[in-house]
């Protein structure tokens, strides 16, 4: 026999209501911000009048905590899902702000017609028709009386039937009286189990993840300032893509302002880096794991509601132990100094931008190496070399490409064993072993994709060893990665597309290389035996050709720069495949000693 996981009871809009405004019910801006439009809010009031059915909401109570002085405290019913319908009611009906969708407060005001019995969002227009009553709150005031709105609306508009209209407003002040579903989910159930129900109940709406989940016991645990903190990752995950939203919250949120949480990210305003942009799960998953030594965001929100791991148990030490551990993680993650000095450490590895950085959870563990590293203050060329290697190695293993939750919770357990050095030599020793450099990596380059991690490691790789573009004398690879430079073929497109090869074929990484434009016009769709003997007599002459490189000895040193394969002025369509095997290997080698110099 299955164990019931959860109640349903109906209710009604105004209890629930009132539950909310009192904090019995807690909405915890998992989708914050407000994001329906005033329409889909009319509609809404709409189907309320009409008496159809608008849904359930789904509750997940709190466990009881045990408090410091033996007592025991109920938990809160925390909104998982209803949200937006419910933040739509109370604009509605109570008058209530709303913060959109750039973090401004809003009013959403709907207006009601009595005699033809429908809303509509008010505008100017409605303002100045006597039809219309331009604010349905006014209507739903507990201070309103029905006979004063009748006789008011009745003297505006002469001709009108009082009855009718007094009909008509009842019927508009009753659907507070409507019912609503909610669906009581058990606190001792688990994130994944709670996920599962919510999906199962509501498959269109918003997937929530475990991070959604520690927001939400955050921001309902004003007790330990979680309202505030929880503000400030959002707030800051914002400012990081937007500088000028500085000025909003100092214009808007004057509380929030008078936080230590807003000196430390007043830095941001004038940050446009975008190398690192982190989400609200991002800086959770950094502060959380560096700070608690654990991977498993489903741990923090347990941790945040106070479990005792061992007892299994709630306690309000472990709550309030655990906000404070938090609280320090994400000061220290938002922290100008660590924050731009893992940004440098990541540039001196030569990923100098955003396009070359496929993983978020790579950079997300680098961070946690450097965020732990400083803690147990290791020598900072130390940290520099500990950050770049496990970055690097990382993107090319693929490690956090999985399972992320689990490696981090992996890692950082080998981390607090072993320590960092020992437990990255470990990882060497298992990952990168010769059979990957010479076997391993060759063949996972065999790939036409330009995003490839293998492609943009290689490429950091050039841009750490100061290499030039494809024959250029002076243009750098890091100068065309900075400038979008393009990427271009040793065996030139047009040259292999005219002997049939497919797109896969022609479009490989081994075939690519960073090369000025103007030198791969100058190219064309020559054969490789043709423009590199030019290119060999040329230099051999003194002459420059396609490029600026008029010295024998550099444009064979800028060969060797791009692993080009010796011998390509004898090489034709024939030997494509065979160059393609030889390249492979050459880059293979050229990120192992880039790697080794990390």
């Amino acid at each position: 026999m299955s164990i019931q996981k959860y109640s349903v009871n109906q209710h009604p809009i105004q209890t629930l209501l009132t539950w909310i405004k009192s904090g019995e019910i807690a909405i915890p801006e998992i989708q914050r911000p407000f994001v329906w439009n005033a329409t889909k809010v009319r509609d809404l009031i709409d189907s309320l009048y009409e008496g159809f059915p608008i849904g359930y909401l789904i509750a997940w109570r709190n466990p009881n905590i045990r408090l410091k002085d033996g007592t025991t405290s109920d938990g809160k019913r925390i909104l998982i899902d209803g949200q937006q319908r419910i933040t739509a009611l109370m604009a509605a009906l109570l008058g209530t702000q709303v913060i959109n969708k750039d973090y401004k407060k809003d009013r959403i005001t709907i207006a009601f017609h009595p005699k033809e019995r429908k809303f509509e969002v008010s505008n100017p227009a409605i303002l100045k028709d006597k039809a219309w009553i331009a604010d349905i709150s006014d209507v739903l005031s507990p201070e309103a009386k029905v006979l004063n709105l009748v006789d008011e609306y009745c003297f505006k508009n002469e001709g009108s039937d009082r009855d009718e209209i007094y009909e008509s407003i009842e019927l508009l002040r009753g659907i507070v009286n409507n019912h609503i579903g909610l669906i009581e989910l058990n606190s001792d159930l688990d994130i994944e189990t709670v996920t599962e129900i919510f999906i199962r109940i509501n498959s269109q709406g918003v997937i929530l993840s475990q991070a959604d989940f520690a927001m939400s016991k955050i921001t309902t645990n004003e007790i330990y300032g979680g309202n505030m903190l929880r503000k400030c990752i959002d707030y800051f995950c914002h400012l990081a893509v937007a500088p000028e939203f500085y000025q909003q919250i100092s214009d808007l949120d004057s509380d929030f302002t008078k936080t230590e949480y807003f000196q430390k990210m007043s830095w941001l305003k004038s940050e446009n880096d975008e190398l690192y942009d982190p989400s609200y799960t991002d800086m959770l998953r950094v502060a959380f794991t560096s700070e608690f030594k654990r991977g498993r965001l489903q741990d923090l929100v347990a941790l945040l509601s106070g479990r005792n791991f061992e007892t299994r148990e709630y306690e309000e030490i472990i709550a309030e132990q655990s906000f404070q551990l938090l609280e320090k993680g994400i000061l220290k993650f938002m922290s100008e100094t660590n924050f731009k000095r893992f940004i440098m450490i990541i540039r001196s590895a030569g990923f100098i931008d955003s396009n070359m950085i496929r993983s978020q959870n790579t950079l997300n563990f680098a961070y946690i190496i450097y965020l732990v590293s400083k803690s147990q203050n290791i020598d900072s060329n130390k940290i520099e070399s500990f950050v770049r290697k496990w970055f690097t190695m990382s993107v090319l293993t693929g490690r956090y490409s999985g399972s992320p939750e689990s490696s981090f919770d992996f890692d950082i357990k080998q981390i607090n064993e072993f320590g960092i050095e020992k437990y990255i030599e470990n990882v060497e020793a298992a990952e990168l072993s010769d059979a990957f450099w010479n076997a391993g990596l060759p063949q996972q380059m065999n790939t036409s994709v330009a995003s490839s991690p293998y492609f943009n490691v290689y490429i950091a790789s050039q841009v750490f060893d100061n290499d030039k573009g494809f024959l250029s004398r002076d243009i750098l690879v890091r100068d065309l990665v900075t400038h979008r430079g393009d990427i271009h073929h040793l065996f030139p497109r047009d040259y292999l597309k005219k002997n049939n090869l497919t797109k896969g074929r022609y479009n490989q990484i081994a075939n690519y290389v960073m090369m000025q434009s103007e030198i791969n016009i100058a190219i064309g769709d020559e054969s490789p035996s043709k423009y590199f003997t030019k290119l060999l007599e040329h230099c051999n002459n003194g002459k420059a050709a396609y490029g600026a490189i008029s010295d024998f000895d550099q444009i064979k040193e800028n060969f060797k720069m791009h692993c080009v394969p010796e011998g390509m002025e004898n090489k034709d369509i024939e030997h494509y495949d065979e160059f393609l095997q030889e390249r492979r290997k050459l880059m293979a080698g050229k990120i192992k000693n880039f790697y080794k110099k990390l």
